[in-house]
């Protein structure tokens, strides 16, 4: 019945044209594969072809190539062969699991030649075995079917070759003749590598852990024996049982670039016990039960009942704005401004029109006072006016007040660059008060609106964490945007970073740089900044440093320059989940500590947290330079978990309280290394949103 179903299945792929048939002609496809398809199939000119359907037969064509390609060089244990086609070829395009006219696969081929590299590498991609091979029994039957089929054809051709006279035909039938050969060689490769292989044994590992309140994680490491044979998919089973009877739920996994597997849907508070199994072409090896041998799913709020800290903020807020939009729909900042003086309401009026005014435009000097600059960039390429010049605009010309809390407040209304209109709209009415500070305000959001208008663009991006200040007295606040599309912007160009550095001429000494100068010369470290600081953390638990240092109008906060939006942290481990046992784990600690009482050292040695905290805190401390025998007066913060999304979660290592805040003209006991820098706490609350 196999051998009909192949012989079956070769009819309907007979309209295929046939692969090459020995090694040679395998080499000879690939060469012409590597050359043809990598640079004449992308660069196509569409008036060369006649029409689309000759393009997508020639397509076609190349892609089958591309399918025996791959088989050939599976066939000859090619492995930098097979990682360039899978590099270059999506699955589809290559049919990776669509069978020869053998019935074979080719990860059937590397597992039955016992290629383990080349099997792993199809696996990752994702290759399936044959749907065929139902049982050993039609695998072992189709193998011999293949050998006694490629011995029978190697016999036909030997007899001719001796019988017919040396000629045309017969240097083709010898040939062909090679070629069976070959492949006669590989059949029985293969039927010896099946009847050698034995079932693998169990993984050599299984780790579960508790991944939230309904969820558990399970972690595998491949057999340490697999008995000739690649393991191509393995086996999670769980039960609320030791003996798994009954059997709660079963999962294949055949996707094997990350051997976990997460079980949803189970039942806080209920232990789980969990087991995992290999299977290779021989069948499934005996399972290995979990350690530890079962876990409940659980999550540290329900030690005491405690709702997520942000759980409904963001709508809370979002509402609030809303009612405070509709209050001043009907606020006299929407009407005229009748107990304004008359000469500010004419230098508001006057401001208005300047902006609007056609010759309103970019600076390209700065006198005192203070300015706004917005720097968009895509790749190696910056934004500039018309004669390469950043785009500046001025802000205050007579600016005197506290520059610190202007400054921060401008950092905050870069999270909404969509409402400048109507926050101006606003600060109009609060000018009778005559305040240097709402004036300046006021100020800011007229250069922010010219500067939208001038570029035609809404959205400044993200405020750099401090300004730019000269000896001349000009301070530049500076916005960083990178461009990932083909954004279009009015009177502005394009032009390479390193050009308008080299460029540009500078009109004051290395000694003296202005604020324009200083910009120019930093402005590769600023973007390295705004890149940075838009990373994310990869999943899982973290231990996170606080160090705080105050001045006389900010608090700054230590980060790395690496990921300068979060603290300075080590990883604990992949699963960001604290379970309830482990946070009593902790809380016990803690009480414990405050009560000068020592914990049973076997207490501690048993729980793996406080293992993976051993190793986490031994490498922070190194990371900021903090002396082993002198963090042994800091603590771990045992108030809450700070949970940032699903996926990633802090513990917080804290100095002692005298050091968790660096007063002005205290000296930092503990000065870290170099690829740290200091934020201020706004700008980073703003950065870690």
């Amino acid at each position: 019945k196999m051998t009909q179903q192949m012989r079956d299945l070769q009819l309907a792929r007979a309209r295929k044209p046939p692969g090459p048939s020995s090694p040679n002609a395998a080499k000879r496809l690939y060469r012409n594969l590597s050359g043809k398809f990598r640079v004449n199939y992308t660069s196509f000119d569409e008036g060369s072809l006649v029409g689309r359907g000759e393009k997508e037969k020639l397509r076609k064509s190349y892609l089958f190539q591309s399918n025996a390609a791959l088989f050939e060089a599976v066939e000859l244990q090619d492995l930098d062969r097979v990682q360039e086609l899978l590099k270059h070829y999506s699955p589809e395009e290559l049919d990776l699991n669509t069978p020869n006219s053998e019935g074979l696969l080719p990860l059937d081929i590397a597992i039955m030649t016992n290629n383990a590299p080349i099997a792993r590498a199809l696996l990752q991609a994702g290759a399936k075995e044959s749907p065929h091979f139902v049982s050993l029994e039609s695998r072992s039957l189709h193998l011999s079917t293949l050998v006694r089929e490629a011995e029978q054809r190697v016999n036909e051709l030997m007899a001719q070759v001796v019988n017919e006279a040396p000629n045309a035909d017969c240097s083709e039938k010898e040939k062909q003749l090679k070629a069976w050969e070959w492949r006669f060689r590989l059949y029985k490769r293969m039927k010896a590598g099946f009847e050698h292989a034995r079932v693998p044994d169990a993984p050599s590992s299984v780790h579960l852990s508790v991944a939230s309140s309904s969820s558990l994680q399970v972690t595998f490491w491949e057999p340490l024996n697999v008995n000739s044979a690649v393991v191509t998919k393995y086996r999670v089973e769980w039960s609320c049982s030791s003996t798994f009877s009954p059997l709660l739920g079963e999962a294949v996994i055949d996707k094997l670039k990350d051997l976990h597997f997460t079980i949803q849907g189970l039942v806080s508070g209920t232990a789980y016990h969990v087991r995992v199994s290999a299977y290779n072409m021989k069948g499934w090896g005996p399972p290995q039960a979990s350690v530890p041998p079962f876990a409940i799913p659980s999550n540290w709020r329900e030690y005491d009942g405690r709702a997520p800290r942000r759980r409904g903020q963001a709508e809370a807020l979002d509402h609030l704005l809303g009612q405070v939009k509709t209050v001043h729909q009907h606020c006299i900042c929407h009407e005229p401004c009748k107990n304004q003086p008359q000469s500010r309401k004419h230098s508001v009026s006057k401001s208005l029109k300047h902006l609007f005014h056609p010759g309103s435009k970019f600076l390209k000097t700065l006198k005192r006072g203070l300015y706004l600059t917005a720097i968009f960039y895509k790749d190696d390429n910056i934004l500039v006016t018309h004669e390469d010049q950043i785009p500046v605009v001025e802000i205050d010309d007579t600016y005197s007040c506290l520059l610190m809390q202007d400054f921060l407040w401008l950092t905050k209304v870069s999270c909404m660059w969509d409402e400048i209109l109507w926050l101006r709209q606003c600060v109009t009415v609060s000018q009778s008060s005559c305040s240097c500070i709402l004036q300046t305000r006021f100020k800011m959001l007229l250069a922010i609106s010219q500067m939208q208008g001038l570029l035609g663009i809404q959205d400044l991006g993200q405020v750099f964490f401090e300004p730019i200040k000269d000896k001349q007295g000009n301070i530049l606040i500076v916005t960083l945007k990178e461009v990932k599309t083909n954004q279009t912007f009015e009177s502005v160009r394009w032009v390479p970073i390193c050009k308008l550095q080299t460029s540009r001429k500078s009109v004051s000494s290395p000694e003296e740089p202005t604020a324009l100068d200083t910009l120019l010369i930093s402005v590769q470290d600023k973007l390295v900044y705004h890149q940075r600081s838009s990373h994310a953390l990869s999943p899982g638990l973290y231990l996170g440093y606080l160090k705080l240092c105050s001045a006389v109008d900010q608090i700054r906060v230590l980060v790395p320059e690496q990921l300068p939006n979060i603290l300075c942290h080590v990883k604990i481990r992949s699963n960001p989940n604290i379970s309830r046992e482990e946070w009593e784990w902790l809380q016990k600690m803690a009480s414990v500590e405050e009560s000068g009482l020592t914990e049973p050292e076997a207490d501690r040695s048993q729980n793996p947290l406080f293992q993976e905290l051993q190793v986490a805190i031994k490498e922070l401390t190194t990371l900021v330079n903090i002396p082993l025998q002198e963090a042994k007066d800091f603590r771990l913060y045992s108030q809450e978990v700070l949970d940032f999304g699903d996926q990633v979660s802090f513990l917080l290592l804290l100095p002692p309280s005298d050091d968790v805040c660096t007063a002005p003209g205290q000296n930092n006991p503990y000065t870290p290394r170099s690829g740290f820098l200091t934020l201020p706490l706004q700008i980073f609350e703003l950065g870690e949103e």
